[in-house]
Formats: C-alpha cells, sequence, structure tokens
C-alpha cells in the first residue's frame, strides 16, 4: 500500500467526497484505511453488566482506491516510490517532491 498511517488523505469517492483527515490505521490485507472523523458509521449497543447501552459511533474502513494522498502543497497527489541515496523513498508525482 502507498497510504500510510498518519497521512493527510483527500476522500475523491463516495459520501465524504472532498474532505480531507489522518489516517487512523491501514489494512492492507482488505486494502482499506480508516480515516480519521470520516465515514463515521452509528452501531445500537444493547447494555451489558460492563457497558452502559447506546448509539456508539465510529469511523468504518474506506477502500484505498478511493482516497489520495496530501502533499505539502496541499494538492491530491498520486505516489511513486524512487531510490534516494540506496534508500527506497514515496515522492508526489504532482509536485516531484519527496514524502516523509
Amino acid at each position: 500500500m502507498r497510504i500510510k498511517s498518519g497521512d493527510t488523505v483527500k476522500i475523491i469517492a463516495g459520501k465524504d467526497k472532498g474532505e480531507t483527515g489522518t489516517v487512523l490505521k491501514t489494512l492492507p490485507k482488505q486494502d482499506k484505511v480508516i480515516v480519521e472523523g470520516l465515514n463515521i458509521h452509528k452501531r445500537h449497543q444493547k447494555p451489558t453488566q460492563m457497558a452502559t447501552g447506546g448509539i456508539e459511533e465510529f469511523p468504518a474502513p474506506i477502500h484505498v482506491s478511493n482516497v489520495k494522498l496530501v502533499d505539502s502543497n496541499g494538492e491530491a497527489t498520486r505516489v511513486g516510490y524512487r531510490v534516494e541515496d540506496g534508500k527506497k523513498v514515496r515522492f508526489s508525482k504532482k509536485s516531484d517532491t519527496t514524502l516523509n
């Protein structure tokens, strides 16, 4: 996956199209990412002895094809790889800058 935890991404499809957020977690086996504060779903939870019941909100996974990485210029871009000083690094295809 070209997107990592902590990256800022922009949603390019779905109900949150155009919104930006930070990746909390990546799920590489499912090709999905969880973005903070976006794609919020609700779950109705029954009360138990340990916890109270109610409606719980949580960010649901988004397929990685529906997000684009935001580079230092604030633009959504594709990600490429190249070797610099013997290390493989990611770079922005739009601005050709190295990503951290």
